[in-house]
């Protein structure tokens, strides 16, 4: 893809020709050839969000009843040897590999390789992501090939845990796209490899086999997404972070310096970014901003308002009455 996101949906031609355009489309999204059929393909209502993170690549689809066959001659004819990951949203299905049929549904991960024939068979609503896919090639995925072989096929969880960092991270990047920048890409594309090692090893139990960069890195995504996940809780201090992450207070501040902040400045800072955004909100003016503050944990009004002046230029009041 010449370009960070593309778009594209098959409601620009007339019914007849949505399917091939679906299948044409597909194809030089993914750069491999497969085979394409679906019960829906008079009237085929599909669409693709895909993010291009070099050589990771990161697509959301949408698409009604959908079976996806790859081919023994296909991967003879050309392979571009990457690992696929498919993680199961608004779907479910089976997918087949070596003869043997595995059932997928909303929150699992599946694994595929481009160089082993598969199929898989979709039944999904056209008006919701289906699944989200990643691409990116065997040799980059810092996890002993050995490792992913052995779950090819194999559901993995995605609703709690590492699995759910990872799925969380993925819809992240699909709804969001548009918030990125080149100059995130190789960023964007190592956090999604790292946070795929990481669930593939904790898996089949070798987090050994892992590079410190890229137990770092899974670590780092973790520890602000628990701090996102509990910024309302007064009782979410740096040691009770480090604590629910099983490392020191030490570790924990070293971490976050790494992007030029302390645990008690970067909590502070997303509670201000969530008092800001509700008092940005029509529908919640009849809400007190004492109420708002207290809902993200501050409890002082007057040490509330001086840290919005000092982040915001602005008084909360103030803010919440600009047009």
């Amino acid at each position: 893809m010449g370009m960070l996101v593309t778009e594209f949906s098959t409601e620009v031609v007339e019914p007849p020709e949505r399917f091939a355009l679906w299948s044409e489309s597909v194809g030089r999204l993914h750069d491999m050839r497969t085979h394409l059929r679906s019960s829906s393909h008079h009237d085929f209502r599909a669409r693709i969000r895909g993010l291009d993170l070099g050589q990771v690549q990161v697509s959301a689809m949408a698409h009604p009843h959908l079976e996806v066959t790859r081919t023994a001659k296909q991967v003879r004819q050309a392979d571009p040897e990457m690992f696929q990951f498919n993680y199961v949203l608004g779907s479910e299905g089976t997918v087949s590999l070596g003869g043997s049929d595995t059932m997928l549904r909303g929150g699992d991960l599946a694994v595929t390789d481009t160089s082993r024939p598969y199929r898989a068979d979709i039944h999904a609503k056209p008006d919701q992501w289906s699944h989200v896919t990643v691409l990116c090639p065997r040799a980059l995925l810092p996890v002993p090939e050995k490792h992913v072989q052995r779950l090819l096929a194999v559901p993995i969880r995605g609703q709690s845990g590492l699995g759910g960092m990872l799925t969380g991270w993925l819809s992240d990047l699909s709804t969001r796209a548009d918030e990125f920048s080149p100059a995130d890409l190789p960023v964007l594309g190592q956090i999604t490899l790292d946070l795929l090692a990481s669930v593939i090893a904790r898996h089949v139990e070798a987090e050994s086999s892992l590079s410190p960069e890229t137990r770092q890195n899974a670590l780092h995504v973790q520890v602000k997404a628990f701090i996102e996940r509990h910024l309302a809780d007064p009782a979410m201090t740096p040691q009770a972070i480090a604590d629910a992450h099983h490392i020191s207070l030490r570790s924990l501040q070293q971490l976050l310096a790494e992007d030029g902040t302390s645990p008690a400045a970067w909590i502070r800072h997303r509670r201000l970014e969530r008092c800001r955004l509700e008092l940005s909100d029509p529908g919640l003016n009849a809400r007190p901003v004492q109420a708002i503050a207290e809902r993200w944990g501050f409890g002082n009004p007057a040490h509330f308002s001086r840290l919005f002046r000092a982040t915001y230029g602005i008084s909360p009041r103030d803010y919440r009455s600009l047009p």
